[in-house]
């Protein structure tokens, strides 16, 4: 196991990741593969070990720099098959951190995972089945957001539907910087940019205020 953390989670070595969470991560990692052969929790292109530590894990984790430390909560949204959500969760342990990592899915299928995952590598997680954008007033510390809505809407259901937050954090793709412009002629954004570990094209933004043009 040790080898296999060296060389596969070298990219995030520089984030002081121990050996206990890459072995939490492993296990993860078993859990997904097995789940998958029953729902689609991650795409079957990204369902080998190699595939899943880079594309998901190891993305996942690079954004922790970004995470309010001093908040209760960070709320991940469509966290889908937990990532980032379950992969920060996981980092907290670390931490030691009494921050609780909220995942917010409609699926019930892919809540019944997350809840799995949590009981067995003992997360302080809660997983909310609820349908997002009918939930008001919502409070919390970070917002993460990977692979769910457009920028737009995103950026639309935060500011109609959270009452207070420190941060969002959104995970940019190959068209993410066309996006970003188009979006800026819509939003004043006081943000800043990390290029992507896992992919040339790809980079993070961490928004820390926002307001509507229009």
């Amino acid at each position: 196991m040790d080898s296999i953390i060296s060389k596969n989670y070298s990219q995030i070595q520089k984030f002081n990741v121990s050996r206990e969470t890459c072995n939490d991560f492993e296990s993860l990692i078993g859990m997904i593969q097995e789940k998958n052969r029953e729902i689609n929790i991650i795409s079957q292109k990204t369902s080998e070990k190699e595939a899943i530590r880079e594309r998901h894990i190891i993305d996942s984790v690079q954004i922790i720099d970004f995470i309010d430390l001093n908040s209760n909560t960070t709320s991940d949204l469509g966290s889908g098959g937990g990532m980032p959500g379950l992969i920060i969760a996981i980092l907290m342990k670390r931490l030691k951190k009494s921050m609780k990592i909220k995942l917010f899915e409609k699926s019930y299928h892919k809540c019944v995972f997350l809840k799995e995952v949590s009981k067995k590598l003992k997360l302080n997680t809660e997983i909310i089945q609820k349908d997002i954008f009918k939930i008001k007033n919502i409070e919390t510390g970070t917002i993460m957001s990977r692979a769910f809505k457009p920028m737009p809407i995103i950026l639309d259901l935060i500011q109609k539907n959270f009452g207070k937050y420190k941060n969002i954090i959104l995970f940019m793709g190959k068209s993410g910087r066309k996006i970003l412009n188009d979006t800026l002629e819509i939003w004043n954004l006081d943000y800043e940019e990390k290029k992507s570990l896992t992919s040339k094209d790809s980079f993070l933004l961490n928004i820390k205020n926002m307001e509507k043009k229009i």
